[in-house]
């Protein structure tokens, strides 16, 4: 790594499936970095500064020191990660050597989670916790289409002899997708039905870097909290709503 490339990283977050994936990832390649904690429910992705690094006004969002010695930004989860291989995974602890066959299916799995698993869960929260009035299509829809995804997966992983998504090691394959499976439950999910993702879950949460990356930039207690407390649950994602809703309204005002 040259000088000019030395991580002088800022890691702009939330507790969320896609904030935690950055943060994974960072501990996984044991790189330094500074947090900066995003606090979506004060709707501080809103604000000017932040919309300045990513205009799209969502978390993650990262800022390094470029090759030229000027502030890069990177703002969407794929592109963050992306960008950290590239530039500091050059004994490919969490990607594999540009041009091989792992490189190419890596990308497919990256991508998958970022144009099926993600948006798909997402919405299962959406309608299934957040929504103001429970619509029985919107919830069957999308966490049915979740259910299909995560069979998709879990097939896949029944031929894995690694246990990992790709190849013989942690990648951004499975970094990118352990935060939505820990948040499986939330979206209505139970990821028991799907017995070789819940024992690829088991194996990635025993790495100390998902377990350290996954409580940034706060303790990470979302299964603990459905499985224990689902009254606490269930205050908050009424809370949640309620800072949802008046965010849709000011976006609807706006446009």
């Amino acid at each position: 790594m040259s000088q000019s490339q030395s991580p002088n990283i800022t890691l702009y977050t939330d507790a969320t499936p896609n904030g935690i994936k950055i943060s994974i990832a960072l501990e996984e390649l044991g790189l330094p970095y500074k947090t900066e904690h995003v606090n979506i429910t004060t709707n501080k992705q809103k604000e000017p500064w932040f919309l300045e690094i990513n205009p799209n006004g969502r978390i993650p969002a990262m800022t390094d020191s470029f090759k030229d010695g000027e502030t890069v930004r990177l703002f969407e989860g794929g592109s963050i990660l992306q960008y950290l291989a590239d530039t500091y995974d050059h004994d490919h602890k969490i990607s594999f050597p540009r041009g091989s066959r792992e490189y190419y299916e890596c990308n497919n799995w990256l991508f998958w989670q970022h144009g099926g698993l993600g948006p798909m869960q997402g919405q299962a929260n959406h309608f299934f916790r957040y929504a103001p009035e429970k619509i029985k299509y919107g919830i069957d829809r999308y966490q049915n289409e979740s259910r299909r995804l995560y069979g998709i997966l879990d097939k896949h992983l029944a031929k894995s002899k690694s246990g990992f998504i790709v190849g013989d090691h942690i990648s951004l394959a499975d970094i990118t997708s352990i935060g939505w499976v820990m948040f499986a439950g939330w979206a209505g999910v139970d990821i028991n039905e799907f017995p070789n993702v819940k024992k690829w879950e088991d194996m990635m949460y025993e790495r100390p870097a998902v377990q350290k990356g996954g409580d940034v930039p706060k303790p990470l207690k979302i299964k603990k909290m459905l499985a224990e407390d689902p009254e606490a649950a269930e205050k908050y994602a009424k809370e949640s709503s309620k800072w949802i809703m008046q965010g849709m309204k000011e976006d609807e005002k706006k446009s």
